[in-house]
């Protein structure tokens, strides 16, 4: 079927506020490595994973094969029952996770599992405020969408949660952007300690905050932003939960969590996305006495199943085994350096007004020449235009304006180098239509 009869069948059943990538949508049908093929037989370089969730790599042999060999003994029993691979893979998580006495529970997504982590700490603390980042993004169920500070992705005003917005560490659109880090990072803490004086009661919940911004537009605060705050929320007995949804298993390259790198031990941390490499996963991480505070009965249908844990757990073991946090560290910071050079490059510099990022995770922000007015339509020709030429990378932040790059972590430096010359050619694109 060819990408055209696809999208009609889509759009025909589909919801209208479900999007598409591209103005001619593509159906992705196999990978191998950092590669995919569509219906139709093109091939591209993925500088997106499925929004960060091909971790490993496209086809990992480990991975398939667990896959498979659980597939023909039980797909499927609840968590009514003892799961093998699940508590095999809640102990290596409860290993690495940065609280010494974690407790995992599972979910089917960071959506629910950021929706298990309030609900923990709003019990805990016998409360339903709730601290979050202005352009922020934590899922789309009802209570995670209360505590996104990003309107483009919050469909509903109300919410089970009260929640007041804190500054988020953006430094390139913040007001304090032109301070010194030291400086930076006190102000976000002085502007925290004023919202929780004047718009909240006092006995807040929780602080939830992504450590790079995701769909935000992997928004990168200084180190130590999240140690000044939580120095704050101590003072006040405010718990701090870290979203690790696409931060988290090594992507940042320099620590395994994202919230390490700024001397902080969460009391909450969520995960999803990269654990399962493409298999429904998430989860919560907390200290046992948050984990075991609540009392009223749960279970999950779906979270924590024979076939998705048995998978993510023959990918951390690949993740580990192969090392790839230390290659998203070398790959990325080459990368990075390449993009870089993107912003002084002659044709670029006009529509190139930030590049950020740690490992492989990058932000690429796009304005109009001459100053930091957000270029929308620009990033979209881009998109198009890195497809066109073989390369597939994802579109964020407050105002559509950041291309999303996050490959696979086994990305080998031949191939950033292809995808970073790929991207400059689609940026030097815009020069010749006029555009930058």
């Amino acid at each position: 079927m060819s990408h055209a009869e696809l999208v009609a069948r889509h759009r025909a059943v589909m919801p209208s506020w479900v999007a598409l990538y591209y103005d001619a949508p593509i159906a992705l049908v196999s990978g191998e490595g950092r590669r995919v093929t569509d219906a139709e037989g093109t091939t591209y370089l993925d500088f997106f994973g499925g929004i960060l969730t091909t971790m490993t790599a496209h086809g990992v042999p480990e991975v398939v094969a667990a896959v498979r060999e659980q597939a023909g003994r039980i797909l499927h029993t609840s968590t009514l029952y003892l799961i093998e691979p699940a508590v095999a893979l809640a102990e290596q998580i409860a290993a690495l996770a940065p609280m010494p006495d974690a407790k995992v529970f599972f979910t089917t997504s960071g959506t629910e599992a950021n929706e298990a982590a309030l609900l923990l700490a709003c019990t805990a603390r016998r409360s339903n405020q709730v601290l979050a980042l202005r352009n922020s993004y934590h899922g789309r169920s009802f209570a995670a969408m209360a505590v996104t500070g990003n309107r483009g992705w919050s469909a509903s005003s109300l919410s089970p949660v009260s929640v007041s917005y804190v500054h988020n560490g953006y430094r390139y659109r913040s007001p304090f952007g032109h301070l010194p880090d030291d400086e930076f990072i006190a102000a976000c803490a002085d502007d925290l300690r004023d919202v929780i004086e004047t718009t909240t009661a006092g006995d807040v919940a929780c602080m939830i905050a992504e450590p790079i911004q995701g769909v935000g537009g992997f928004t990168v605060p200084p180190d130590g932003l999240f140690g000044a705050m939580k120095a704050v929320l101590d003072a006040y007995g405010i718990l701090f939960v870290s979203d690790e949804v696409q931060t988290g298993w090594g992507r940042t390259g320099t620590h395994f969590w994202g919230i390490e790198a700024h001397g902080v031990t969460p009391d909450v941390m969520t995960f999803a996305k990269g654990i399962g490499n493409g298999l429904s996963i998430g989860g919560v991480v907390a200290r046992a006495e948050l984990m075991d505070g609540l009392t009223a009965n749960s279970i999950s249908t779906f979270g924590g199943n024979p076939l998705s844990t048995a998978g993510a757990l023959a990918n951390l073991r690949y993740l580990l085994d192969q090392d790839l946090q230390a290659n998203a560290a070398k790959v990325g910071d080459h990368l990075l350096g390449r993009l870089r050079e993107l912003r002084g490059d002659g044709s670029a510099a006009g529509a190139v007004g930030d590049v950020r990022g740690k490992g492989l995770m990058i932000g690429v922000e796009l304005v109009e020449p001459g100053g930091k007015t957000p270029d929308a339509a620009a990033a979209g020709r881009v998109l198009e235009s890195c497809r066109r030429r073989g390369l597939l990378v994802g579109k964020g932040g407050l105002y559509g304006n950041v291309l999303r790059i996050a490959p696979p972590l086994s990305l080998t430096l031949e191939e950033a180098d292809e995808g970073a010359a790929i991207l400059a050619q689609a940026l030097a694109e815009l020069e010749d239509r006029g555009t930058a």
